[in-house]
């Protein structure tokens, strides 16, 4: 089905920060930002158990269960099954996203993109998330390392275990949609190119912002377009730096991501412009794109981005941005 028609609204709540992403988060925090998303009207949560293993469902699950079952969307992954084994979060191998949840709790990650591993990351999900069913299931970072050894081996046990597995369980109505939530944009490409199974959407992660979308604009988002594949867009704020933060590609930005920033911040500046409501206005006006879904940890950003998305934007910065080859020409823009 069109996830476009199933999503409430084009703005929904990424919940990778309630994992302790970067930082140990109170449980009252995310609870607060969480029912701040909720009376601001969004209606659309994503997480997975990769988030803090297994935190961030939690706390949403805490906060979502008491809300009407039939009143909200929720997403969230496999891939990753949860185990109640112990190990140091900081010493995990987690390659590009090393270190990113060292602050989430101790119990071992097994990555498993299986058929029997796939179930039972859903059963595991939907205990944490405190609830009956999901409408949405993201294979997750079957792409980490595309380039490594490793990508196809782990890419063909996706496609015959949780690609399939997802599918079936689309046909019969357990969930309502399944795809690929990445941060590349080649296994979406690869994935497009497959007679069977067919999947209903990606969740693109940092791929399609002010600050990196050259090459998902090259062949993915026409593809996805032509075929009815929708795209929601996760990362809109490129880990942060974006919204006043220091963060780039889950590390530390360095010094010429840094310089463009600082010349969009000019540009919109001048324009009266806030640099949140480029961000997201720019990652949707896409025609592939189905909604974007920035992260928080305090309630007052959750207002920040509801504002963002309603913030007029005049044609003249979209024209600056271009000018100063700050956006791709052939990029699609806000109307």
């Amino acid at each position: 089905m069109s996830i476009k028609n199933l999503l409430p609204g084009r703005l929904g709540f990424g919940t990778a920060p309630l994992g302790n992403m970067f930082r140990a988060i109170p449980d009252e925090e995310a609870a607060a930002t969480v029912q701040a998303a909720w009376d601001h009207g969004i209606r659309y949560f994503d997480t997975a158990p990769f988030y803090g293993a297994g935190l961030s469902e939690i706390r949403l699950g805490e906060v979502l269960s008491g809300k009407p079952r039939d009143a909200y969307v929720l997403s969230t992954k496999v891939g990753r099954v949860i185990l109640d084994e112990a190990e140091d979060p900081a010493a995990r191998d987690l390659g590009e996203k090393g270190g990113l949840f060292e602050h989430g709790r101790p119990n071992k990650m097994v990555n498993d993109y299986s058929a029997d591993a796939t179930l039972r990351s859903v059963e595991d999900s939907l205990k944490r998330l405190r609830t009956d069913r999901l409408d949405i299931v993201w294979v997750h970072d079957v792409a980490q390392d595309f380039y490594g050894d490793e990508w196809l081996a782990r890419y063909e046990t996706a496609r015959t275990g949780a690609f399939r597995v997802l599918d079936r369980l689309r046909d019969e109505g357990v969930i309502k949609g399944w795809g690929l939530g990445v941060n590349r944009v080649e296994p979406l490409e690869v994935t497009l190119d497959l007679d069977e199974p067919r999947p209903d959407a990606f969740l693109l992660a940092g791929r399609y912002t002010l600050l990196d979308h050259e090459r998902a604009l090259q062949r993915l988002l026409p593809a996805a377009a032509a075929q009815n594949v929708d795209i929601v867009v996760g990362g809109p704020y490129s880990s942060g730096i974006l919204a006043g933060g220091t963060h780039f590609e889950y590390q530390q930005a360095p010094a010429e991501i840094v310089a463009k920033v600082e010349r969009i911040k000019e540009l919109a500046a001048r324009h009266g412009v806030g640099i949140k409501a480029a961000a997201l206005q720019f990652s949707l006006a896409h025609p592939a794109t189905a909604a974007v879904i920035p992260g928080a940890t305090r309630p007052s950003r959750v207002a920040e981005d509801v504002a963002a998305l309603n913030e007029t934007v005049p044609a003249a910065f979209w024209s600056a941005l271009r000018e100063e080859g700050l956006i791709a020409g052939n990029a699609s823009l806000p109307a």
